[in-house]
């Protein structure tokens, strides 16, 4: 189980933003960000929290930026969770009893490789959307994949990348760029060349974080190199239409984290 503090930490890493826990009550008019958010933070980037659509975020505080050189990234604005509300701790899995050879399953009628050796906090997604829960597939340790549910896909950001995946692309060469959209990756190893990495003042430890997502096949575009999946969004979409876009095609439901030491450097 990790702790409810560093969650928030590995949040803050993922957004750019210094995320602290706070429930909302009739005397806190600024009520705390739901996954909804964080996959729109996440996907478009901080400013679109801060549309007319979404009157009551909060807005930036310049006056407590601050940069941590412990850390890969800057924290840059204060952010409210609630943390019973937004993760699904009773989804959680730990993979790091998990062997090689059993890794690999069916997500999505595509391979899945679980990610071994990583710590996933399950975002909290059932019932989330209009479609229901057929994305997602019914919950267990299944080989199997069930009918409806999409692909997993991984993203590593940075603090570059939480200024909005829309606006950075997975390098794969100078020929694998395919236009603007939302890249990710079915390969967990690809994806941990961008993961975010950062210094727990809980634990004094250092952990790379990355997200994992659910992809519809339908909207995804695979490129040259495999490994690499590409949802377009057009040059000149509205901010409307590119939310619209990420709620049809890209579905985040769990942070990994893992802890970076010498022997995980060594694997990955």
């Amino acid at each position: 189980m990790v702790d409810d503090s560093v969650r928030l930490e590995a949040l803050s890493a993922l957004l750019g933003a210094s995320i602290k826990q706070q429930k909302f009550t009739p005397l806190k008019p600024t009520r705390p960000i739901t996954v909804d958010d964080y996959v729109i933070s996440a996907i478009l980037g901080y400013k679109a929290l801060l549309g007319e659509e979404s009157p009551n975020l909060p807005t930036p505080d310049q006056s407590s930026s601050t940069t941590d050189s412990s850390q890969n990234f800057g924290v840059k604005r204060e952010l409210f969770v609630d943390v019973e509300d937004f993760f699904d701790s009773s989804y959680d899995c730990d993979f790091s009893n998990f062997s090689w050879w059993s890794a690999s399953c069916m997500r999505g009628d595509e391979e899945y490789k679980r990610p071994v050796g990583w710590y996933r906090m399950a975002l909290k997604v059932q019932d989330k959307y209009p479609d229901g829960n057929t994305w997602l597939g019914p919950n267990g340790m299944r080989h199997h994949s069930a009918r409806g549910e999409w692909p997993v896909s991984y993203h590593g950001t940075s603090l570059e990348g939480a200024k909005g995946i829309i606006k950075s692309h997975y390098k794969a060469g100078p020929r694998a760029v395919h236009g603007r959209g939302i890249y990710s990756t079915p390969s967990l190893d690809s994806a941990d060349e961008y993961a975010t990495r950062f210094t727990s003042e809980t634990t004094g430890k250092t952990y790379r974080v990355i997200m994992q997502n659910r992809i519809n096949p339908k909207e995804r575009f695979i490129c040259q190199k495999k490994e690499y999946w590409l949802i377009p969004v057009p040059d000149g979409s509205s901010r409307r239409q590119e939310k619209e876009i990420v709620e049809r095609s890209i579905r985040p439901y769990g942070i990994l984290i893992q802890e970076v030491t010498e022997s995980t450097c060594l694997i990955l």
